[in-house]
């Protein structure tokens, strides 16, 4: 007897970034399963799977940021118990989409007696029996090696640089937010046929989320200049950037990021700024209390649907973005 068998892709999601999955699914022409999610009364997650996934090829999307009443920390335990009631139910293959990895920029020991959270994170996932990564923009490349198994990481960019293209007069600036960026920083240059600025800041040692801007290399004075960064947080580093790059002569001062985490004092800091405008991706979901005129968010829903897809029929990943996606 000879048995053919037939691949068949299953798409759940966790109650991180719903709007999002429902984006990717429909690129796909797919249904979102349903992971039955639900707490008991002490706060434990509990999933069910509705469907039948022995044997298919299944995409579990949750992004790892806070979300309504869920912590980050959550959101992830949500995600690992997902993929551990499929792996349970006997699928063949199974890749967690995190479009925002949590814990990346944990992902080395700046100082002494330090933790490698990106890597717990990581091994977390295969613990449960993950087969596959996919995120978007991580922090750093090196996160990529975290995962003893395949990562496919995305890029924002060509989301980006249509906007940026679009928007903006061809005589642009692209400003790296320090040194550390500066190579992402020139593959958007290269694309736009830009010319490159960098700031030199300095972070304030032993201080969380403590930058000062100190200086700028590059010739900024009577131009429009972006900001070209993969998270922003509480907006301290960015909008420190953007008054230097005033204060030097640029006429006007936009940011792009992939991730808006935009926590704590952000949003006031970023209303308050010289910042014409901030671009951001949905990888986080921005709740309706933070959607303000300077803040413009593009979708990333299309880049992960083709990325699945290729994945799912044994495709490159790589040529979707033409190599850009390789740190």
């Amino acid at each position: 007897m000879e048995l053919v068998t037939k691949k068949t892709l299953h798409l759940l999601a966790g109650r991180s970034n719903l709007p999002l999955a429902e984006e990717i699914a429909a690129h796909l022409g797919v249904t979102l399963g349903h992971p039955n999610l639900s707490e008991f009364a002490n706060g434990e997650i509990h999933s069910k799977l509705g469907e039948n996934v022995r044997g298919a090829d299944v995409f579990i999307i949750q992004t790892h940021g806070a979300s309504g009443s869920m912590s980050v920390n959550d959101v992830i335990m949500e995600h690992l118990i997902m993929i551990d009631a499929a792996r349970r139910a006997s699928a063949k293959r199974i890749t967690a989409v995190i479009p925002c990895y949590g814990y990346a920029r944990q992902d080395r020991k700046a100082e002494g007696r330090e933790p490698i959270t990106a890597k717990v994170v990581a091994n977390m996932f295969a613990a449960v029996g993950t087969n596959r990564l996919m995120s978007v923009d991580l922090h750093s490349g090196q996160i990529q090696g975290f995962f003893d198994g395949p990562v496919d990481h995305l890029t924002a960019m060509p989301v980006l640089i249509d906007f940026l293209r679009n928007n903006l007069p061809s005589d642009l600036v692209v400003v790296s937010p320090d040194a550390g960026r500066v190579k992402v920083a020139e593959r958007y240059t290269n694309v736009l046929g830009a010319d490159l600025a960098i700031v030199h800041k300095r972070r304030v040692k032993g201080k969380k989320n403590s930058v000062e801007a100190k200086e700028i290399v590059g010739e900024v004075e009577g131009r429009t200049c972006v900001l070209i960064d993969d998270m922003i947080d509480t907006g301290g580093t960015l909008v420190a950037a953007a008054e230097q790059l005033a204060e030097r002569g640029a006429t006007a001062v936009y940011a792009a990021a992939t991730h808006g985490v935009l926590s704590g004092p952000a949003i006031d800091r970023i209303k308050n700024s010289v910042i014409t405008k901030l671009v951001i991706t949905n990888t986080l979901p921005l709740p309706p209390e933070k959607q303000i005129d300077k803040i413009e968010v593009l979708s990333v829903s299309k880049v992960l649907a083709e990325t699945i897809d290729a994945v799912f029929e044994d495709k490159s990943v790589s040529e979707i973005f033409g190599g850009a996606n390789q740190n």
